[in-house]
Formats: structure tokens, C-alpha cells, sequence
């Protein structure tokens, strides 16, 4: 049996590994369009940022690696087009520009998605970038080490934009971020957490603009400011974080089943709507455990776990992916943030019978240093109160708590037994009675 994947960059280099794992004898090929493969994105901004030199310390295997696994790996190979019905793909060699076709028994999908590129004038501008490659990282890296470029202009205040927000403070930089929205990480964060951390951003001198629309970029060969539907400001660099989008378009109109977003929808088993086709990643669907339906939550951990299993199914397992809860956090200059399962906008959205609860308390003891607030909201059921949902934010320990929180959704726990939750204790890490217990017991 012939498996290629095309993509190897998170979800389609774990399901390769995997896959050879389980059946040594099934012929394996990645077909990828850059120049190197298992990469981790995530830690684009803080190379970018100085907090670690090399490159390579993002890259987890090497088509070396892969090859001594006797898995098939060709990069600068751009897969341009699929024909489901006959299995086979067209496959276009990006060094010497030639083109053929390939045929597998089974394929998947590992595409992952590219930056979402807004409609804004003379975006096109030297000093305009993008930060989801590591070409775009190094390019970055070199424009901030450049002593002329002192002020940096944000566009997108997601997870990538206030990462990047990060990197440049302490690469010495001013920095202006721009947000369309009325706050930040709106679609990750309920408002009680994102007013938090914007005035963590005010405190730490980061002009934070909200509710702007970004019109064009002002040079006339290299960036020399942004212009916006209220304001004009210098910049010498613009970062561009505004979204990402599934890079799915050859598999448009073939038949396979896609969100409106271009996202492919598969099943628990990652198998999509045509058989023998996988796919996993930044390029589809994942089934959430809480609701059970497909979200797009487009993060490594669900890329790498769903490749896995994807990885066990096309070497005939017939294994199941237990659910997303869609957990993920962020450090905000001094401050972390985590969520994991439903949001309060999105138990709204859903019409469920909810209660939430927020309080405020504090991470430790005080007679050990370090004691700081932390801030604690739980979305529960309103009848059987199982927990449905939580977010943290604070100065330490916010995201091992929500950790805490990922396992008792899975389990199905109660605020009610979160609050007597056998945690646990000593002055350096919490108070007697942890603030989740807190929060469960006064989440009634």
C-alpha cells in the first residue's frame, strides 16, 4: 500500500511518523512546499524576539530523519493538483520547474493555511511582513536588529499579533497595535480576561488602538507609517496578524466537503467525505468534545494529535479522536492567559442553560514571595452544573490551572466537586483553599 501526504509540517510529519510506527511495510511519501518539514510555527515570535538564536531549535525532524524511518520525503515539491476519482495527484517540482504525476491508495491532507492578506493600500511596501514562515521569521528578525527601524505598527490583535507585541518590546521597539474589534483575542476570550490584559499591554506602553480599520500604509518605497479611519502614525515596520486561512483552493470543487472558510470537514477518525482521503491541521475541521460538532480551531496541539490518529488509521487501525476543548493559552507581557471548552459568547451562540461565575483572588500565600491576583471564570451547566467551560488569567500559574480545568470537562465534573478537588498545597504554589476550589464552590 502507497500513502502520500501531502504537507509535513505539524499534522502530516506526525501522522508519517506515526504511520510507520504501527506498519513498517506501507510505502510512505511527503510531498512538501517548502524547504523544510516539521516545523513549530509557534515559536516564530520569540526567535524573532532574541529569547532563543537558533532557527533549528523550531525544527523537531529533519527529512533526514524521516528518511532513516524509510519514510519518502521531498521538499520544494508543490502539490498543484488531485484527482480523488482516479487517485492520483500533479505534483510541480519548485527547483528544477518540472512537473508529474504520482498515485496513492490512500492520501491525506496536511496543508495547513496561509496568512489571511487584508485589502490595504500599498500593502505591497518594503518592511511589510508576515510572521508564520521561517523565512518570514528571519526576515523580521533582521528588519528589528536594523537600529533605523524604531517604531513597529501591529496589525491584528490575536494570538500571533500580541505574541509579536512581545518580541518587538524586547527588541527595544515602540509598538502600536491595531484591532479592528472593539478588544482583543475576541474570538479566544470572554471580555472579563481581555479587559485585563489590554491595560497589561497600556502598562507596559504599547498604544493599543481598538476599533480602527487600517487603510493604508503610507510610503513611497519602504513603510513610513499607517493610516487609519481616525488616525496617522509613523512606523518603519508594519506586521501584518490578521487571521490565517485554510490553504484547501486546488481541492475546491472536487467534490470533498469544506466549511464556508475552506476548512475540510472530516470525522472523528480524520477521514473526509471522499474515501481513502485524511486530512488534519491548520487545513481542517476538528470535532469538539464538548458540542460534538466540527470547529475550525486551527492549533498545533490538535494538529499533532489529530495527525496522530490519522496516522493509525491509514495503517488500518480504526481508532476514534476523542474531542477538541479547544484549549489554548498566551503570555501577554508579564501576564498568561488560558482557556479551554466553551466560551460564555459561545454557550450564547448555542442556546445552552449556562451560569458563569468570575471572581478574583490570589495565586499563593502571602508570607511567600510572589503572591499576585489571579482572575478565575467558570461557564457551568445550569442544571447538572458540570463545567462546561473556564478561562484564567494572572501573573503565574494561570494556564496549569485551566490544565486542571481541560481534565474536569473531560471527566465530566461538577463545580460542586471542583470545589472539593483534592489540589495541591504549599505556600509557594497556593493558598490552603486554591482558587479553583473557590471558584467551584461559590459556583452554585
Amino acid at each position: 500500500m502507497k500513502v502520500i501526504i501531502i504537507g509535513g509540517i505539524a499534522a502530516g510529519a506526525s501522522a508519517a511518523a506515526k504511520l510507520k510506527r504501527v506498519n513498517r511495510d506501507v510505502e510512505v511519501i511527503i510531498y512538501e512546499k517548502s524547504s523544510i518539514i516539521s516545523f513549530g510555527a509557534c515559536g516564530l515570535p520569540y526567535y524573532v524576539g532574541e529569547f532563543f538564536k537558533g532557527s533549528n531549535n523550531m525544527i523537531a525532524r529533519t527529512p533526514e530523519d524521516f528518511e532513516k524511518t524509510d519514510v519518502k520525503v521531498r521538499v520544494n515539491h508543490e502539490v498543484i493538483d488531485v484527482d480523488f476519482n482516479n487517485k492520483t495527484i500533479v505534483v510541480k517540482d519548485t527547483i528544477n520547474n518540472n512537473e508529474f504525476t504520482d498515485k496513492y491508495d490512500k492520501l491525506m491532507i496536511a496543508t495547513g493555511a496561509r496568512n489571511f492578506i487584508p485589502p490595504i493600500k500599498n500593502i505591497e511596501l518594503k518592511n511589510v511582513c508576515t510572521l508564520r514562515t521561517m523565512e518570514d521569521g528571519k526576515r523580521l528578525k533582521s528588519l528589528l536588529k536594523d537600529n533605523k527601524n524604531k517604531k513597529v505598527a501591529i496589525i491584528g490583535a490575536g494570538f500571533i499579533g500580541l505574541e509579536a507585541v512581545e518580541a518587538v518590546k524586547n527588541c527595544g521597539k515602540d509598538v502600536s497595535l491595531f484591532q479592528l474589534e472593539d478588544r482583543i483575542l475576541k474570538e479566544v476570550f470572554d471580555k472579563e480576561i481581555t479587559d485585563i490584559l489590554e491595560d497589561e499591554l497600556r502598562k507596559h506602553d504599547v498604544n493599543l488602538y481598538l476599533n480602527e480599520t487600517v487603510l493604508e500604509i503610507i510610503g513611497d518605497d519602504k513603510v513610513e507609517g499607517i493610516r487609519t479611519n481616525l488616525r496617522e502614525i509613523e512606523a518603519d515596520i508594519v506586521i501584518l496578524a490578521t487571521g490565517v486561512k485554510p490553504n484547501t483552493d486546488i481541492f475546491k470543487d472536487k467534490g470533498i466537503k469544506m466549511l464556508k472558510n475552506g476548512a475540510i470537514l472530516v470525522d472523528e477518525y480524520g477521514e473526509t467525505s471522499i474515501k481513502d482521503v485524511y486530512s488534519a491541521g491548520d487545513c481542517a475541521t476538528i470535532n469538539s468534545f464538548v458540542t460534538g460538532e466540527n470547529i475550525y480551531v486551527p492549533l498545533a496541539t490538535g494538529a499533532n494529535k489529530l495527525g496522530r490518529i490519522v496516522g493509525e488509521n491509514l495503517a488500518g487501525g480504526n481508532i476514534k479522536f476523542q474531542g477538541s476543548l479547544a484549549s489554548s493559552c498566551i503570555k501577554v507581557m508579564n501576564m498568561e492567559a488560558a482557556r479551554t471548552g466553551l466560551s460564555e459568547e459561545e454557550v450564547k451562540k448555542k442556546g445552552l442553560d449556562y451560569k458563569v461565575k468570575f471572581i478574583k483572588d490570589m495565586n499563593q500565600t502571602n508570607y511567600y514571595p510572589g503572591q499576585s491576583e489571579i482572575y478565575v471564570k467558570i461557564i457551568y451547566d445550569a442544571l447538572n452544573k458540570k463545567i462546561l467551560g473556564g478561562q484564567i488569567v494572572g501573573y503565574k500559574d494561570a494556564v496549569q490551572r485551566v490544565n486542571v480545568l481541560a481534565a474536569c470537562i473531560f471527566a465530566g465534573i461538577t463545580t460542586e466537586q471542583l470545589g472539593m478537588l483534592d489540589l495541591c498545597y504549599a505556600p509557594p504554589f497556593s493558598r490552603t483553599w486554591d482558587v479553583l476550589n473557590v471558584a467551584g464552590n461559590v459556583s452554585k
